[in-house]
């Protein structure tokens, strides 16, 4: 089933600076899951908020911030992909800290729930550096489901949030929780056979790391895709990979949200 959607931007003073998102839920009344989107490293795009809108059709109050947003409201828009902007953005990112993003996406949740009328269950979705985020809220988050495709820094230290140490060694907090997160996460990830960021040795890395930690979860890797397979108009663009991702995306957020 497909729901019409409606959507709206919003903003939210987090930390003390203004925090811009966007929302899509079906139209009409009543309670439907919640998913919070992770977008790329360039932040609040057109590309980032059509995901938010197509995954609100499934049926589900779909939303994303600006995690940006303590370096400057001028980055509530979002940067255009350039080599320029690819620089500026790693710039951005060396200003993220664990807890501000945490605190982000905690925000983000509440205000999903008090004002889009989202349940409790809860899924997060993201790609690259929003997948990146998104293993980082399957450690902190009370959350039921996550779809992660090609999340880079993982496995080493020293960019985005893994810092001071990698993302990887938080691994435990998904399966077994903390005083903070439920645990009992369902990850399943979506790697590129081609990948020049995340490799082989990488998700293999990851895979023995999730095993260790009992996390439920299933790795999936496109033979022959790049980096970026999924969204159209890109030159590492891969059909068959994207809709196949979808497909089971979607039945992972039916399954565990409901």
């Amino acid at each position: 089933m497909t729901y019409t959607i409606v959507s709206r931007q919003f903003d939210l003073d987090v930390d003390g600076a203004p925090m811009t998102g966007y929302l899509a839920r079906p139209e009409g009344t009543g309670k439907f899951p919640a998913v919070l989107v992770g977008a790329e490293l360039w932040g609040l795009t057109e590309d980032v908020r059509q995901i938010v809108d197509r995954v609100a059709a499934l049926g589900y109050v779909a939303f994303v911030v600006n995690v940006y947003h303590r370096s400057g409201p001028e980055t509530a828009a979002g940067l255009v992909e350039s080599d320029e902007n690819r620089t500026r953005a790693f710039g951005l990112l060396g200003e993220l800290t664990r807890d501000g993003v945490e605190a982000d996406f905690r925000a983000a949740i509440a205000y999903a729930r008090e004002h889009g009328d989202a349940s409790d269950k809860t899924g997060v979705l993201g790609f690259s550096l929003g997948g990146h985020l998104a293993y980082f809220a399957a450690t902190r988050l009370d959350l039921d489901a996550a779809a992660i495709f090609y999340p880079g820094w993982l496995s080493t230290a020293g960019t985005a949030l893994s810092r001071p140490d990698p993302m990887l060694a938080a691994t435990e907090g998904i399966a077994k929780g903390d005083v903070i997160a439920k645990g009992d996460v369902r990850l399943l990830m979506f790697f590129a056979e081609l990948d020049h960021v995340i490799d082989a040795e990488q998700r293999q890395q990851i895979g023995a790391a999730l095993n260790e930690a009992g996390v439920r979860h299933e790795l999936v890797v496109y033979p022959g895709a790049k980096h970026a397979f999924f969204f159209p108009g890109r030159e590492p663009y891969d059909e068959a990979a994207a809709e196949d991702s979808w497909r089971r995306a979607s039945a992972l957020f039916a399954a565990e949200l409901g």
